[in-house]
């Protein structure tokens, strides 16, 4: 798979497939999202879910949408409903274990 980037336009499309969805709220300057990234890519070799990144300075209302107030923040989807969420920087196997207490 490939980890996917959307915008405020484009979130809901991105959004719509069936099975998991990790959205991950980012910004560049946020030291933690940058050490988050290749955890998210690791991930995504896995097949698990699909991921889409958001970047919360250019796309600020999804950001206020889902109530994102701290970066790294990572949202979980399922059939295009958000189900659970995680502040911080997550390990891989925290990563998978956020997927699987949601199957």
């Amino acid at each position: 798979m490939t980890i996917q980037h959307t915008t405020d336009s484009t979130f809901q499309s991105d959004l719509q497939s069936e099975g998991f969805t990790i959205v991950n709220f980012w910004a560049p300057w946020c030291g933690p999202c940058r050490m988050f990234a290749p955890i998210l890519e690791a991930f995504d070799q896995e097949g698990r879910a699909k991921i889409v990144k958001v970047n919360v300075d250019e796309n600020a209302e999804t950001a206020a949408r889902f109530g994102v107030m701290s970066i790294p923040a990572t949202i979980l989807f399922k059939n295009g409903k958000a189900i659970d969420k995680e502040i911080g920087y997550l390990p891989v196997e925290g990563l998978r274990q956020f997927v699987a207490r949601n199957l």
